[in-house]
């Protein structure tokens, strides 16, 4: 009898330090080292065979930046909105692509009449304009017909709306503008390549990175140093507090959408002059990418949407090429994509506060 009991105090220790290990910790470790297996293996693979040159990989990283500025530009509409309401806004790939459309007919009518290329300055600045107010206008009346009306609900029911709010846009693009891709014109200023460092870059390039970090650059200035700016800071740190100083609440969360729609709107038409067209579905995949950038980078800072959106399209570049080209996967690169969600995984279970943020998950 006594025999029994002993036995089963050992097993009951066994088990005892069994629960105690930290299990969490050891399946990410095991599956943090199967990663980089993969990826070294791959990498090590694709190199050993020399199956693209150095300019390739130059040509790959250049279109991970521009792309990743893209990327930039729209993720800081959703990092400011979250900063403020705490909320996702998965409608902003819709405002990003009304922009993109309101610009379109500028450009067609300038190019038919040849004014974008005998006045290209001019003509880039009143594209951008107009898709700036048209992105700047569909974020303010999303945000006063679809968000303000839920503002006290429980997290779920905004999120819910934004992903009704986005199939809604989705479908109004496509009865007003049609299922078909559209031809986006860009001015014979912005065609060709430079010669940079060496190696041929596209123009169209270097305008996407040099605008991008331009807007960032006003953005934090904007953010730091006006007094709306400070107001916005007020209320994404507490907006009760904020209102009883005397902040107007319902500004600064309309300015809030405005300043996401005009960065929007530059996106769009960057996006729409790099790949030359326009449809009513452009704007789901660079706007789930521009969550995961700012996902990456740590949502609700400015400076992380920037870094994660360069870091993501360098990724989404370089990663299929580089990996999967050593396992002979067919056409790689039209995996890219499939990278975009990997990275939103992986960041979710490694570092769900993002490069910037915490390392720890938000309690809701």
């Amino acid at each position: 009898m006594s025999t029994a009991t002993g036995g089963d105090a050992t097993r009951d220790v066994r088990m005892g330090r069994l629960e105690r290990l930290p299990w969490r910790t050891i399946i990410l470790v095991v599956l943090a080292v199967l990663i980089l297996a993969t990826i070294a293996i791959g990498a090590y693979r694709t190199l050993a065979e020399d199956a693209y040159s150095g300019d390739a990989w130059r040509d790959f990283i250049v279109l991970g930046l521009a792309q990743g500025a893209i990327y930039a530009l729209i993720a800081l509409g959703y990092t400011l909105v979250y900063g403020i309401l705490r909320m996702i806004n998965f409608a902003h790939g819709e405002v990003f692509m009304f922009g993109a459309f309101a610009s379109y007919f500028f450009a067609s009518a300038y190019s038919a009449s040849g004014f974008l290329d005998r006045q290209p300055l001019l003509a880039l600045t009143i594209l951008l304009v107009v898709a700036m107010a048209t992105s700047a206008g569909v974020a303010m009346l999303l945000e006063r017909v679809a968000y303000r009306p839920l503002r006290g609900a429980p997290r779920l029911v905004p999120l819910i709306t934004a992903i009704g709010a986005s199939l809604f846009l989705q479908n109004t693009a496509r009865g007003f503008f049609g299922a078909s891709p559209r031809g986006y014109r860009k001015p014979e200023l912005l065609q060709g390549s430079w010669t940079i460092f060496g190696g041929d870059v596209a123009k169209i390039r270097v305008v996407v990175l040099l605008t991008a970090a331009l807007a960032v650059i006003a953005l934090s200035l904007f953010v730091a140093r006006t007094k709306t700016g400070r107001s916005m800071r007020a209320v994404a740190e507490d907006s009760e507090i904020a209102s009883l100083m005397g902040v107007n609440v319902n500004g600064v969360i309309v300015t809030t959408f405005a300043i996401g729609g005009l960065l929007a709107g530059i996106a769009g038409v960057l996006y729409a002059m790099t790949f030359e067209q326009v449809n009513f579905f452009m704007g789901f995949q660079p706007g789930i990418a521009a969550f995961t950038a700012a996902v990456l980078g740590g949502i609700g800072s400015i400076a992380g949407a920037a870094i994660g959106g360069l870091s993501l399209g360098v990724l989404q570049a370089l990663g299929p090429s580089l990996i999967l080209t050593g396992y002979h996967i067919p056409s790689p690169f039209q995996l890219r994509e499939a990278f975009t969600f990997l990275v939103l995984v992986l960041v979710l279970i490694f570092r769900p506060g993002g490069i910037l943020g915490t390392g720890e998950a938000e309690k809701v």
